[in-house]
């Protein structure tokens, strides 16, 4: 069974960045695909970024958020910069593997406000 534990959100001020990680108890190259979605209160979950062998983001977070892996440590990181209120969501990791089965992470609250 793979875990994913998510660190890192918390409260920041409009302008203002986290990083968001997710370590997987496994290595992430045994994964198809990688993802971080959010789901603000009220609203549908929601994609944010996804890293196959290409990497996209969704329009709302281009320019401002990254996706990245350092797999020496079987971590998938969110960097999360310009943080808008917009932006206040509880952030979820994502790990697909061949299988098409997906794992998650626990989800971490990341609030955006003055």
């Amino acid at each position: 069974q793979v875990q994913l534990v998510e660190s890192g959100g918390g409260l920041v001020q409009p302008g203002g960045s986290l990083r968001l990680s997710c370590e997987a108890s496994r290595t992430i190259f045994s994964f198809y695909a990688v993802r971080w979605y959010r789901q603000a209160p009220g609203k549908q979950r929601e994609w944010v970024a996804i890293m196959t062998n290409v990497t996209t983001y969704a329009d709302s977070v281009k320019g401002r958020f990254t996706i990245s892996i350092d797999h020496a440590k079987n971590t998938l990181y969110l960097q999360m910069n310009s943080l808008k209120p917009d932006d206040t969501a509880v952030y979820y990791c994502n790990m697909m593997d061949i299988r098409n089965t997906n794992y998650w992470g626990q989800g971490t609250q990341v609030t955006v406000s003055s």
